[in-house]
């Protein structure tokens, strides 16, 4: 078994099993996993960040209408199928955070965005797998509140990598 399908796994005895679970008893009564795209190695990719001058604190606003702080940290760059993308990194007590909406929201993803928790490396530059890209909470139960994607990381390259819309 690779990693991936055993992170998967694990993810999955919890969404069924953990007290934490984002899923409802109900839910978790007939909970069979989590819907996943296959396993995408082009989809690891090594991007490249332009730091901003100025790190700027956003109010990034939730799915209850609340808000949370980030700092705009920078920009990623990278290439998906051979279209360059950017995407903007955000920063705070917790570490990085990258949420995005690709082409494919609505139709195969969480129309309101996945989220990443990219990697730094020592050169600088960032592991996007998108392979672990996920749902908020807020995807499986309306009762959590979620960051909502910003408009500058909507993107229009699909990403066929990681958690797919959940069916109940």
């Amino acid at each position: 078994m690779s990693a991936l399908i055993d992170f998967r796994k694990l993810k999955d005895d919890f969404f069924s099993k953990d007290e934490g679970s984002p899923l409802s008893v109900e839910q978790k009564h007939d909970f069979k996993g989590l819907n996943y795209f296959a396993e995408n190695p082009q989809l690891q990719i090594q991007a490249r960040i332009e730091k901003f001058q100025t790190k700027e604190t956003i109010q990034m606003e939730t799915s209850t209408g609340e808000s949370q702080a980030y700092q705009r940290y920078g920009r990623l760059v990278f290439e998906i199928e051979g279209q360059p993308v950017e995407l903007t990194l955000y920063h705070n007590s917790t570490g990085f955070f990258l949420p995005f909406i690709d082409g494919l929201a609505g139709k195969e993803t969480y129309p309101a965005g996945r989220y990443l928790e990219p990697e730094q490396t020592n050169e600088g530059t960032f592991i996007l797998d998108f392979n672990l890209a996920y749902n908020p909470y807020c995807a499986y139960n309306e009762n959590w509140s979620c960051p909502l994607t910003p408009a500058e990381n909507r993107l229009k390259v699909p990403i066929r990598a990681g958690e797919k819309l959940f069916h109940t």
